[in-house]
Protein backbone atom coordinates (compact mmCIF):
# COMPACT_ATOMS: atom_id res chain seq x y z
CA UNK A 1 0.00 0.00 0.00
CA UNK A 2 1.43 3.45 -0.66
CA UNK A 3 2.70 5.12 2.09
CA UNK A 4 1.52 9.11 2.83
CA UNK A 5 3.94 12.16 1.39
CA UNK A 6 4.52 12.77 4.89
CA UNK A 7 5.84 9.20 6.43
CA UNK A 8 7.54 9.09 2.79
CA UNK A 9 9.67 12.46 3.65
CA UNK A 10 10.41 10.65 7.37
CA UNK A 11 11.41 7.62 6.02
CA UNK A 12 13.48 9.27 3.15
CA UNK A 13 15.10 11.84 5.46
CA UNK A 14 18.27 9.51 6.85
CA UNK A 15 19.16 8.67 3.25
CA UNK A 16 19.99 12.11 2.79
CA UNK A 17 24.29 12.59 3.07
CA UNK A 18 24.88 16.08 2.89
CA UNK A 19 22.70 18.02 5.80
CA UNK A 20 22.67 21.50 3.67
CA UNK A 21 20.94 19.24 0.85
CA UNK A 22 18.42 17.96 3.13
CA UNK A 23 17.42 21.59 4.26
CA UNK A 24 16.67 22.50 0.83
CA UNK A 25 14.79 19.45 -0.09
CA UNK A 26 12.88 19.41 2.95
CA UNK A 27 12.37 23.34 3.69
CA UNK A 28 9.75 23.00 0.38
CA UNK A 29 8.02 20.77 3.18
CA UNK A 30 8.53 22.74 5.68
CA UNK A 31 8.84 26.62 6.23
CA UNK A 32 10.81 25.99 9.42
CA UNK A 33 13.64 24.60 7.81
CA UNK A 34 13.59 26.99 5.17
CA UNK A 35 14.60 29.46 7.91
CA UNK A 36 16.85 26.73 9.35
CA UNK A 37 19.30 26.86 6.23
CA UNK A 38 19.53 30.42 6.29
CA UNK A 39 23.25 29.97 6.41
CA UNK A 40 23.07 27.35 3.75
CA UNK A 41 21.32 29.45 1.35
CA UNK A 42 23.84 32.20 1.47
CA UNK A 43 26.62 29.85 1.08
CA UNK A 44 25.09 29.70 -2.52
CA UNK A 45 27.32 32.21 -3.78
CA UNK A 46 30.35 30.00 -3.32
CA UNK A 47 31.27 26.92 -5.39
CA UNK A 48 30.55 24.54 -2.29
CA UNK A 49 27.23 26.12 -2.45
CA UNK A 50 26.40 25.92 -5.81
CA UNK A 51 27.16 22.42 -6.21
CA UNK A 52 25.05 21.38 -2.76
CA UNK A 53 22.08 23.27 -4.60
CA UNK A 54 22.12 21.79 -7.57
CA UNK A 55 22.31 18.62 -5.13
CA UNK A 56 19.00 19.24 -3.67
CA UNK A 57 17.39 20.85 -6.80
CA UNK A 58 17.69 17.02 -8.15
CA UNK A 59 16.36 15.09 -5.28
CA UNK A 60 12.96 14.66 -6.50
CA UNK A 61 11.82 12.37 -4.01
CA UNK A 62 11.78 15.12 -1.26
CA UNK A 63 9.75 17.82 -3.56
CA UNK A 64 12.89 19.71 -4.46
CA UNK A 65 13.19 22.86 -6.87
CA UNK A 66 13.86 22.38 -10.35
CA UNK A 67 15.88 25.74 -10.84
CA UNK A 68 20.08 25.00 -10.97
CA UNK A 69 21.95 28.29 -10.55
CA UNK A 70 25.44 28.15 -12.71
CA UNK A 71 26.22 25.18 -15.34
CA UNK A 72 28.81 22.86 -14.93
CA UNK A 73 31.02 19.63 -16.93
CA UNK A 74 31.04 16.30 -15.59
CA UNK A 75 32.21 13.08 -16.25
CA UNK A 76 30.18 9.72 -15.52
CA UNK A 77 31.89 6.66 -13.86
CA UNK A 78 30.12 3.43 -14.06
CA UNK A 79 29.86 0.33 -15.86
CA UNK A 80 26.34 1.66 -18.03
CA UNK A 81 26.63 0.34 -21.41
CA UNK A 82 27.38 3.12 -23.83
CA UNK A 83 28.54 5.20 -21.60
CA UNK A 84 32.15 5.92 -20.87
CA UNK A 85 33.36 5.79 -17.48
CA UNK A 86 34.41 8.57 -16.33
CA UNK A 87 31.95 10.62 -18.54
CA UNK A 88 34.13 14.17 -19.50
CA UNK A 89 32.31 17.51 -21.24
CA UNK A 90 33.81 20.52 -21.50
CA UNK A 91 32.27 23.27 -19.41
CA UNK A 92 29.96 26.10 -20.75
CA UNK A 93 28.95 23.51 -23.97
CA UNK A 94 25.13 22.46 -23.79
CA UNK A 95 24.96 18.59 -23.45
CA UNK A 96 22.84 16.28 -24.99
CA UNK A 97 20.45 14.48 -22.43
CA UNK A 98 22.08 11.42 -20.89
CA UNK A 99 20.78 8.44 -20.27
CA UNK A 100 21.19 6.73 -16.74
CA UNK A 101 19.26 3.64 -18.11
CA UNK A 102 17.53 2.71 -15.20
CA UNK A 103 15.74 0.64 -17.47
CA UNK A 104 18.07 -2.40 -16.21
CA UNK A 105 15.19 -1.56 -13.19
CA UNK A 106 12.21 -3.64 -13.15
CA UNK A 107 9.67 -0.38 -12.75
CA UNK A 108 7.59 -0.21 -15.96
CA UNK A 109 6.89 3.87 -15.62
CA UNK A 110 7.62 6.60 -13.38
CA UNK A 111 5.84 7.05 -10.09
CA UNK A 112 6.49 9.87 -7.24
CA UNK A 113 9.42 9.53 -5.52
CA UNK A 114 10.89 6.60 -7.96
CA UNK A 115 14.14 7.97 -7.76
CA UNK A 116 16.29 10.00 -5.85
CA UNK A 117 19.89 11.79 -6.07
CA UNK A 118 22.63 12.13 -3.01
CA UNK A 119 26.24 13.70 -3.76
CA UNK A 120 27.02 16.43 -5.82
CA UNK A 121 25.57 17.48 -9.61
CA UNK A 122 27.37 19.70 -11.13
CA UNK A 123 25.93 23.77 -11.05
CA UNK A 124 23.96 23.95 -14.69
CA UNK A 125 22.57 20.48 -15.03
CA UNK A 126 19.09 19.21 -14.05
CA UNK A 127 17.54 15.74 -13.65
CA UNK A 128 14.45 14.49 -15.92
CA UNK A 129 14.39 15.28 -19.36
CA UNK A 130 15.07 17.69 -21.56
CA UNK A 131 11.65 17.36 -23.05
CA UNK A 132 9.62 17.06 -19.80
CA UNK A 133 11.05 18.01 -16.29
CA UNK A 134 9.66 18.03 -13.02
CA UNK A 135 5.92 19.57 -13.35
CA UNK A 136 5.53 19.88 -9.09
CA UNK A 137 7.45 18.80 -6.10
CA UNK A 138 7.68 15.25 -5.96
CA UNK A 139 5.86 14.76 -9.19
CA UNK A 140 7.49 13.03 -12.07
CA UNK A 141 5.95 13.40 -15.74
CA UNK A 142 6.44 10.49 -17.49
CA UNK A 143 9.73 10.05 -16.48
CA UNK A 144 10.89 6.49 -16.10
CA UNK A 145 14.65 7.16 -17.18
CA UNK A 146 15.87 10.15 -15.67
CA UNK A 147 18.65 12.11 -17.72
CA UNK A 148 21.43 14.77 -17.08
CA UNK A 149 21.27 17.34 -19.03
CA UNK A 150 21.79 21.34 -19.11
CA UNK A 151 25.17 23.64 -19.94
CA UNK A 152 28.10 23.20 -17.03
CA UNK A 153 29.99 26.03 -16.33
CA UNK A 154 31.82 25.20 -13.04
CA UNK A 155 35.24 22.79 -13.82
CA UNK A 156 35.67 20.21 -11.50
CA UNK A 157 34.96 16.55 -10.98
CA UNK A 158 31.66 15.56 -9.29
CA UNK A 159 30.67 12.31 -7.81
CA UNK A 160 26.99 11.55 -7.31
CA UNK A 161 24.86 8.26 -6.65
CA UNK A 162 21.66 8.25 -8.13
CA UNK A 163 18.93 5.48 -5.92
CA UNK A 164 16.17 3.90 -7.62
CA UNK A 165 12.97 2.54 -6.50
CA UNK A 166 10.44 -0.03 -8.08
CA UNK A 167 8.11 0.97 -5.45
CA UNK A 168 5.12 3.74 -5.37
CA UNK A 169 6.19 6.98 -2.92
CA UNK A 170 9.57 5.76 -2.69
CA UNK A 171 8.47 2.04 -1.34
CA UNK A 172 11.71 -0.24 -2.01
CA UNK A 173 9.82 -3.00 -3.55
CA UNK A 174 13.36 -3.30 -5.20
CA UNK A 175 15.73 -0.69 -5.11
CA UNK A 176 19.01 0.12 -7.09
CA UNK A 177 22.12 1.95 -6.42
CA UNK A 178 23.98 4.10 -9.49
CA UNK A 179 27.38 6.00 -8.94
CA UNK A 180 28.72 8.32 -11.08
CA UNK A 181 31.43 10.36 -11.99
CA UNK A 182 31.61 13.37 -13.79
CA UNK A 183 34.36 15.39 -14.72
CA UNK A 184 34.05 19.15 -16.21
CA UNK A 185 36.71 20.43 -18.42
CA UNK A 186 37.86 23.83 -19.34
CA UNK A 187 37.63 27.57 -18.14
CA UNK A 188 34.35 28.30 -16.16
CA UNK A 189 31.70 30.54 -18.74
CA UNK A 190 29.94 33.39 -17.33
CA UNK A 191 26.65 33.39 -17.70
CA UNK A 192 25.55 35.06 -20.75
CA UNK A 193 24.55 39.22 -20.01
CA UNK A 194 20.61 39.17 -21.76
CA UNK A 195 20.95 42.85 -24.58
CA UNK A 196 19.51 45.36 -22.33
CA UNK A 197 15.95 46.80 -23.36
CA UNK A 198 16.11 50.11 -25.28
CA UNK A 199 16.75 52.88 -22.48
CA UNK A 200 13.60 53.68 -21.01
CA UNK A 201 11.52 51.36 -22.56
CA UNK A 202 8.48 49.88 -19.13
CA UNK A 203 9.49 46.71 -18.29
CA UNK A 204 7.43 44.26 -16.03
CA UNK A 205 9.99 42.91 -13.45
CA UNK A 206 6.95 41.70 -10.84
CA UNK A 207 3.83 40.36 -12.89
CA UNK A 208 0.50 40.04 -11.01
CA UNK A 209 -0.66 36.87 -9.79
CA UNK A 210 -4.42 35.11 -10.12
CA UNK A 211 -6.09 34.22 -7.15
CA UNK A 212 -9.24 32.14 -5.71
CA UNK A 213 -10.53 34.02 -2.22
CA UNK A 214 -13.93 33.41 0.21
CA UNK A 215 -14.18 37.06 -0.17
CA UNK A 216 -13.24 40.47 1.70
CA UNK A 217 -9.37 42.44 -0.01
CA UNK A 218 -8.16 41.32 -2.63
CA UNK A 219 -4.59 43.28 -3.56
CA UNK A 220 -2.79 42.76 -7.17
CA UNK A 221 0.90 43.93 -7.22
CA UNK A 222 2.65 44.54 -10.49
CA UNK A 223 6.48 46.49 -11.00
CA UNK A 224 7.42 47.93 -14.23
CA UNK A 225 11.04 49.12 -14.48
CA UNK A 226 11.41 53.32 -15.80
CA UNK A 227 7.64 53.80 -15.40
CA UNK A 228 6.19 56.59 -13.91
CA UNK A 229 2.59 56.41 -13.72
CA UNK A 230 0.18 52.80 -13.61
CA UNK A 231 -2.91 52.22 -14.90
CA UNK A 232 -4.98 49.03 -13.74
CA UNK A 233 -7.60 47.77 -16.17
CA UNK A 234 -10.41 45.50 -15.47
CA UNK A 235 -10.73 43.63 -19.08
CA UNK A 236 -10.75 47.02 -21.14
CA UNK A 237 -12.12 49.47 -18.89
CA UNK A 238 -9.62 51.22 -16.80
CA UNK A 239 -10.02 50.90 -12.92
CA UNK A 240 -10.81 54.16 -11.46
CA UNK A 241 -8.10 55.70 -9.53
CA UNK A 242 -5.69 52.53 -9.73
CA UNK A 243 -2.91 54.48 -10.76
CA UNK A 244 -0.29 52.86 -8.75
CA UNK A 245 1.64 49.39 -8.19
CA UNK A 246 -0.77 48.41 -5.97
CA UNK A 247 -4.80 47.07 -7.47
CA UNK A 248 -6.71 47.54 -3.78
CA UNK A 249 -9.73 45.75 -4.24
CA UNK A 250 -12.20 45.94 -1.01
CA UNK A 251 -15.24 43.96 -1.99
CA UNK A 252 -13.81 40.37 -4.02
CA UNK A 253 -17.56 39.38 -4.63
CA UNK A 254 -18.27 42.70 -6.36
CA UNK A 255 -14.64 42.83 -8.27
CA UNK A 256 -14.33 39.37 -9.83
CA UNK A 257 -12.56 39.95 -12.96
CA UNK A 258 -9.12 39.83 -15.15
CA UNK A 259 -6.87 42.57 -14.78
CA UNK A 260 -3.80 43.67 -16.27
CA UNK A 261 -1.51 46.65 -14.81
CA UNK A 262 -0.32 49.14 -18.13
CA UNK A 263 2.99 51.28 -17.17
CA UNK A 264 3.18 54.06 -19.15
CA UNK A 265 6.06 56.87 -19.17
CA UNK A 266 7.72 59.06 -22.19
CA UNK A 267 9.21 55.93 -24.35
CA UNK A 268 5.78 54.12 -24.25
CA UNK A 269 3.97 51.59 -22.48
CA UNK A 270 3.82 47.83 -21.41
CA UNK A 271 0.87 45.46 -20.36
CA UNK A 272 1.27 43.27 -17.50
CA UNK A 273 0.36 39.40 -17.76
CA UNK A 274 -3.07 38.59 -16.72
CA UNK A 275 -4.08 37.94 -13.59
CA UNK A 276 -7.83 36.68 -12.59
CA UNK A 277 -9.87 37.15 -9.61
CA UNK A 278 -12.50 34.57 -9.07
CA UNK A 279 -14.76 34.12 -5.92
CA UNK A 280 -15.57 30.75 -4.91
CA UNK A 281 -17.18 29.79 -1.57
CA UNK A 282 -15.74 27.33 0.69
CA UNK A 283 -15.71 26.13 4.46
CA UNK A 284 -11.98 26.32 5.03
CA UNK A 285 -10.98 29.30 3.91
CA UNK A 286 -7.28 31.29 3.79
CA UNK A 287 -5.35 32.22 7.44
CA UNK A 288 -1.94 32.47 8.37
CA UNK A 289 -0.87 29.23 10.21
CA UNK A 290 2.31 28.95 10.82
CA UNK A 291 5.68 31.33 11.57
CA UNK A 292 9.19 30.18 11.60
CA UNK A 293 12.34 32.16 11.96
CA UNK A 294 15.79 31.79 12.52
CA UNK A 295 18.34 34.15 14.25
CA UNK A 296 21.23 34.39 16.17
CA UNK A 297 20.46 34.57 19.79
CA UNK A 298 22.50 36.87 22.29
CA UNK A 299 22.09 37.67 25.79
CA UNK A 300 20.02 41.20 26.81
CA UNK A 301 18.25 42.71 24.38
CA UNK A 302 19.36 40.49 21.70
CA UNK A 303 17.25 37.32 22.36
CA UNK A 304 15.12 35.81 19.80
CA UNK A 305 11.71 37.48 19.68
CA UNK A 306 8.86 36.37 18.29
CA UNK A 307 5.63 38.35 18.14
CA UNK A 308 1.77 36.87 17.04
CA UNK A 309 -2.18 37.93 17.22
CA UNK A 310 -4.53 35.50 17.48
CA UNK A 311 -8.23 36.92 16.33
CA UNK A 312 -11.77 35.56 16.63
CA UNK A 313 -13.97 34.27 19.28
CA UNK A 314 -13.00 31.14 21.68
CA UNK A 315 -9.28 29.86 22.08
CA UNK A 316 -7.05 29.39 19.62
CA UNK A 317 -4.51 25.90 19.96
CA UNK A 318 -0.63 26.73 19.24
CA UNK A 319 2.36 24.73 19.37
CA UNK A 320 5.80 26.70 20.05
CA UNK A 321 8.64 25.32 19.52
CA UNK A 322 12.24 26.56 20.40
CA UNK A 323 14.92 24.29 18.51
CA UNK A 324 18.55 24.49 18.98
CA UNK A 325 20.47 21.28 19.19
CA UNK A 326 17.81 19.87 16.56
CA UNK A 327 19.69 22.24 14.24
CA UNK A 328 22.73 19.89 14.62
CA UNK A 329 21.62 17.23 12.55
CA UNK A 330 20.75 19.90 9.46
CA UNK A 331 24.08 21.36 9.97
CA UNK A 332 23.55 24.62 11.12
CA UNK A 333 26.72 25.37 12.95
CA UNK A 334 26.77 27.02 16.25
CA UNK A 335 23.66 25.61 17.24
CA UNK A 336 22.04 27.61 20.65
CA UNK A 337 23.29 24.39 22.99
CA UNK A 338 20.25 25.20 25.78
CA UNK A 339 17.15 27.27 24.24
CA UNK A 340 14.58 28.55 26.78
CA UNK A 341 11.16 29.11 25.65
CA UNK A 342 8.76 31.84 27.19
CA UNK A 343 5.41 32.97 25.94
CA UNK A 344 4.49 36.21 27.14
CA UNK A 345 0.99 38.39 27.05
CA UNK A 346 2.33 41.58 27.65
CA UNK A 347 5.19 41.90 30.19
CA UNK A 348 3.07 38.75 32.07
CA UNK A 349 4.69 34.81 31.76
CA UNK A 350 1.90 32.35 30.43
CA UNK A 351 4.29 29.62 30.16
CA UNK A 352 7.91 28.63 30.20
CA UNK A 353 9.68 25.32 28.83
CA UNK A 354 13.39 24.54 29.45
CA UNK A 355 13.32 21.01 27.73
CA UNK A 356 10.60 19.16 26.17
CA UNK A 357 11.74 15.83 27.56
CA UNK A 358 9.68 13.51 24.82
CA UNK A 359 6.50 15.26 25.57
CA UNK A 360 3.91 12.94 24.08
CA UNK A 361 1.43 15.83 23.58
CA UNK A 362 4.04 18.03 21.62
CA UNK A 363 5.71 15.00 19.64
CA UNK A 364 1.69 14.68 18.30
CA UNK A 365 1.14 18.29 17.81
CA UNK A 366 4.57 19.00 15.63
CA UNK A 367 3.41 15.54 13.24
CA UNK A 368 -0.40 17.38 13.09
CA UNK A 369 0.99 20.54 12.00
CA UNK A 370 3.88 19.13 9.51
CA UNK A 371 7.07 20.36 11.82
CA UNK A 372 10.07 18.47 11.29
CA UNK A 373 10.27 15.69 13.85
CA UNK A 374 12.40 16.28 17.31
CA UNK A 375 14.23 12.53 17.36
CA UNK A 376 15.79 12.40 20.93
CA UNK A 377 13.40 12.99 23.93
CA UNK A 378 16.57 14.17 26.29
CA UNK A 379 17.53 17.16 24.04
CA UNK A 380 17.06 20.94 25.25
CA UNK A 381 15.59 21.77 22.79
CA UNK A 382 12.09 23.54 24.27
CA UNK A 383 8.68 23.87 23.38
CA UNK A 384 4.43 24.59 24.43
CA UNK A 385 1.13 23.70 23.42
CA UNK A 386 -1.06 26.02 24.60
CA UNK A 387 -4.72 27.36 24.22
CA UNK A 388 -5.36 31.19 23.91
CA UNK A 389 -7.93 33.76 23.76
CA UNK A 390 -7.95 36.82 21.09
CA UNK A 391 -4.80 39.18 21.87
CA UNK A 392 -1.36 39.53 21.23
CA UNK A 393 1.52 37.52 22.41
CA UNK A 394 5.22 37.10 22.05
CA UNK A 395 7.05 33.91 22.42
CA UNK A 396 10.59 35.03 23.36
CA UNK A 397 14.18 32.19 22.95
CA UNK A 398 17.01 32.85 25.20
CA UNK A 399 19.85 30.63 26.33
CA UNK A 400 18.98 29.55 30.01
CA UNK A 401 22.21 29.96 31.34
CA UNK A 402 23.08 32.86 29.09
CA UNK A 403 24.72 30.43 26.67
CA UNK A 404 24.26 32.04 22.83
CA UNK A 405 23.42 30.75 19.46
CA UNK A 406 21.41 29.73 16.30
CA UNK A 407 17.83 29.10 17.37
CA UNK A 408 14.88 28.68 15.40
CA UNK A 409 11.49 29.79 17.05
CA UNK A 410 8.13 28.25 15.31
CA UNK A 411 4.33 29.22 15.96
CA UNK A 412 1.89 26.81 14.81
CA UNK A 413 -1.51 26.88 14.42
CA UNK A 414 -2.78 23.53 16.01
CA UNK A 415 -6.29 23.66 14.86
CA UNK A 416 -6.90 20.04 14.42
CA UNK A 417 -10.41 21.02 12.00
CA UNK A 418 -10.82 22.20 8.17
CA UNK A 419 -14.25 23.85 9.03
CA UNK A 420 -13.24 27.75 9.41
CA UNK A 421 -15.31 31.05 9.38
CA UNK A 422 -13.56 34.71 10.22
CA UNK A 423 -15.18 34.06 13.68
CA UNK A 424 -13.01 30.99 14.28
CA UNK A 425 -10.08 31.47 16.25
CA UNK A 426 -6.64 32.25 13.70
CA UNK A 427 -3.77 33.59 13.67
CA UNK A 428 -4.25 37.26 12.53
CA UNK A 429 -0.47 38.57 12.89
CA UNK A 430 2.92 37.51 12.69
CA UNK A 431 5.91 39.22 13.66
CA UNK A 432 9.96 38.62 14.14
CA UNK A 433 12.37 41.02 15.31
CA UNK A 434 16.14 40.35 14.37
CA UNK A 435 19.25 41.60 13.89
CA UNK A 436 20.03 41.71 10.20
CA UNK A 437 23.62 41.06 9.18
CA UNK A 438 24.83 40.23 5.62
CA UNK A 439 25.02 36.87 3.65
CA UNK A 440 23.61 33.78 5.62
CA UNK A 441 22.62 36.41 8.82
CA UNK A 442 20.00 38.21 6.88
CA UNK A 443 16.55 38.30 8.53
CA UNK A 444 14.42 35.82 6.72
CA UNK A 445 10.86 34.36 7.95
CA UNK A 446 8.66 31.73 7.12
CA UNK A 447 5.01 31.60 7.14
CA UNK A 448 2.47 29.29 5.73
CA UNK A 449 -1.24 30.01 4.67
CA UNK A 450 -3.38 27.30 4.92
CA UNK A 451 -7.26 27.02 3.79
CA UNK A 452 -8.38 26.22 0.53
CA UNK A 453 -8.77 30.24 -0.86
CA UNK A 454 -6.20 32.55 -1.07
CA UNK A 455 -5.52 35.30 1.74
CA UNK A 456 -4.73 38.80 1.67
CA UNK A 457 -1.69 39.99 3.73
CA UNK A 458 0.57 43.12 4.17
CA UNK A 459 3.88 42.17 4.81
CA UNK A 460 6.35 45.05 6.36
CA UNK A 461 10.27 45.70 7.17
CA UNK A 462 10.63 48.25 9.12
CA UNK A 463 14.10 50.06 9.67
CA UNK A 464 14.30 53.41 10.19
CA UNK A 465 10.59 53.62 11.64
CA UNK A 466 11.75 51.77 14.60
CA UNK A 467 13.92 54.14 15.87
CA UNK A 468 10.59 56.09 17.43
CA UNK A 469 10.54 53.61 19.75
CA UNK A 470 14.35 54.04 21.06
CA UNK A 471 15.90 51.30 18.98
CA UNK A 472 19.46 51.67 18.14
CA UNK A 473 20.96 50.29 15.76
CA UNK A 474 17.82 49.60 13.35
CA UNK A 475 18.73 48.99 9.74
CA UNK A 476 18.62 52.16 8.21
CA UNK A 477 17.29 50.59 4.33
CA UNK A 478 15.81 47.03 4.53
CA UNK A 479 14.86 45.77 1.17
CA UNK A 480 11.87 42.97 1.50
CA UNK A 481 11.63 40.48 -0.46
CA UNK A 482 8.58 37.77 -0.86
CA UNK A 483 9.54 33.99 -2.37
CA UNK A 484 7.73 31.14 -3.03
CA UNK A 485 10.34 28.05 -2.83
CA UNK A 486 12.91 29.74 -5.05
CA UNK A 487 10.31 31.82 -6.81
CA UNK A 488 10.43 35.31 -5.98
CA UNK A 489 7.18 36.63 -5.87
CA UNK A 490 7.65 40.66 -5.06
CA UNK A 491 10.70 42.78 -3.69
CA UNK A 492 10.26 46.71 -2.17
CA UNK A 493 12.94 48.78 -1.07
CA UNK A 494 11.15 51.63 -0.19
CA UNK A 495 7.49 51.99 0.70
CA UNK A 496 7.41 55.58 -1.25
CA UNK A 497 4.36 56.74 1.29
CA UNK A 498 1.61 54.95 -0.25
CA UNK A 499 -1.49 55.52 0.88
CA UNK A 500 -3.13 52.38 0.52
CA UNK A 501 -0.37 50.83 2.68
CA UNK A 502 -0.68 53.57 4.98
CA UNK A 503 -4.58 52.95 5.33
CA UNK A 504 -4.12 48.89 5.34
CA UNK A 505 -1.79 48.81 8.05
CA UNK A 506 -4.25 51.24 10.30
CA UNK A 507 -6.68 48.98 9.08
CA UNK A 508 -5.44 45.77 10.92
CA UNK A 509 -4.23 47.62 14.13
CA UNK A 510 -0.09 48.29 12.93
CA UNK A 511 1.83 51.12 14.22
CA UNK A 512 2.27 54.20 11.93
CA UNK A 513 4.85 54.80 9.86
CA UNK A 514 3.64 57.83 9.34
CA UNK A 515 3.03 59.65 5.93
CA UNK A 516 6.50 60.41 4.60
CA UNK A 517 8.70 58.44 2.34
CA UNK A 518 10.72 56.64 4.64
CA UNK A 519 13.26 53.85 3.45
CA UNK A 520 10.79 51.13 5.44
CA UNK A 521 9.41 48.75 3.05
CA UNK A 522 6.30 46.95 2.76
CA UNK A 523 4.39 44.90 0.31
CA UNK A 524 0.41 44.44 -0.03
CA UNK A 525 -0.48 41.03 -1.71
CA UNK A 526 -3.20 38.54 -2.03
CA UNK A 527 -1.31 34.93 -1.80
CA UNK A 528 -2.81 31.22 -2.59
CA UNK A 529 -2.12 28.61 0.12
CA UNK A 530 1.32 27.54 0.18
CA UNK A 531 4.39 28.42 2.04
CA UNK A 532 6.35 31.96 1.94
CA UNK A 533 9.17 33.52 2.89
CA UNK A 534 9.86 37.07 4.04
CA UNK A 535 13.91 38.43 3.47
CA UNK A 536 14.80 41.52 4.76
CA UNK A 537 18.34 42.63 3.95
CA UNK A 538 20.14 46.09 4.09
CA UNK A 539 19.63 47.13 0.29
CA UNK A 540 22.72 48.52 -0.14
CA UNK A 541 24.50 45.40 2.76
CA UNK A 542 23.85 47.70 5.81
CA UNK A 543 23.18 46.06 8.73
CA UNK A 544 21.16 46.70 11.71
CA UNK A 545 17.95 45.79 13.61
CA UNK A 546 14.39 45.18 11.82
CA UNK A 547 11.12 43.85 12.70
CA UNK A 548 9.12 41.74 9.82
CA UNK A 549 5.23 41.63 9.97
CA UNK A 550 2.75 39.76 8.34
CA UNK A 551 -1.25 40.87 8.61
CA UNK A 552 -4.19 39.10 7.30
CA UNK A 553 -6.23 41.48 5.43
CA UNK A 554 -9.95 40.87 5.36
Amino acid sequence: MPISRKSFLAARVDRIRYPAAVLLALLQRTPALRIAAAAAEAAFASPVGAVIKAAAASIAALGAVDSVAGATMFSLSTGIPGHPSPYEVTAGSQIEAVAFALATMPQTQAVAGSWMVLGTVPPGLKFGTAQSYLTAPGTLSGIANPDLYGTPTTPGTYTMTLEAFQGPNGTELQSGMFNYEVIVTGSATPTPTPTPAPAGSPVFTTQPISVTVAGGTVALYAVASNAPTYQWMNGSSPVAGATTSILKLSNAAASAGTYTCVATNAIGSSTSSAAKVSVGSTSDAGRLINLSTRAQVGTGGNILIVGFAVGGTGTEPLLARASGPALVAFGVAGALPDPQLELFSGSTVLSTNNGWAGNPTIAADALQVGAFAWTNPASHDSAIATQLAAGSYTAQVSGQSNDTGVSLAEIYDATNTISFTTATPHLVNLSARVMVGTGGNILIAGFVIGGSSATTVLIRASGPALGAFGVAGALSDPELTLSSGTTTLATNDGWGGDPQIAATAASVGAFSWGAAATADSALLVTLPPGAYTAQVAGASGDTGISLVEVYEVQ
